[in-house]
């Protein structure tokens, strides 16, 4: 097998980028604290065409040099705001009519494998939009933004560990997301 060429892979620029069509998700970092995570979370939210991240408390913003170190420039081409506060992002996100989704282990969480998305993008009536809550790499998600949501779901674990880097969590969110409304319906 031969890797695939870079005209091969059929990459945007970064004018092309901006100008297609996302999908209908917003991914929302709650407190995040390594640099390395945001970095990540902009390069899958490039792959996977996210509208928008919502950087939300302690979480950094780009311009950072660090940062650049995973996101490989997907700091230019995904859209972003900053709020000093989670719920400011939540509240803003709900009047624009988001499904806000926290990925939390919490009681009466939906396994991430049961969850049904209420419509794909692929049907006539006008898609749901979905806003997933990512928390910080220690504490999780906050108590007072876990109150703020319409679900939570949970991707479910077997070893000892029971949690996931937020940069691993975000990838398999946007790839079931991306799975169950897009791809396979």
């Amino acid at each position: 097998m031969q890797k695939l060429t870079t005209d091969e892979l059929n990459r945007l620029s970064t004018d092309e980028f901006q100008q297609i069509q996302k999908h209908h998700f917003v991914l929302v970092l709650d407190n995040v604290r390594s640099l390395s995570n945001v970095g990540s979370v902009f390069r899958t939210a490039d792959s996977f065409l996210a509208e928008k991240i919502y950087l939300c408390g302690i979480t950094g913003t780009p311009p950072n040099r660090e940062m650049e170190k995973t996101a490989l420039g997907a700091t230019q081409t995904v859209d972003w705001q900053h709020f000093a506060h989670t719920h400011e992002a939540l509240q803003t996100l709900r009047s624009q009519g988001y499904i806000i989704i926290c990925v939390e282990q919490v009681k009466n969480s939906i396994f991430l494998n049961d969850f049904v998305f209420e419509n794909s993008e692929n049907t006539q009536e006008k898609p749901k939009k979905y806003a997933f809550v990512f928390g910080n790499e220690v504490f999780g998600v906050a108590e007072d933004v876990i109150a703020l949501s319409d679900f939570c779901i949970e991707i479910p674990q077997f070893g000892s560990k029971h949690s996931l880097n937020i940069s691993v969590t975000v990838g398999i969110i946007c790839w079931d997301f991306v799975r169950k409304t897009i791809l396979f319906k």
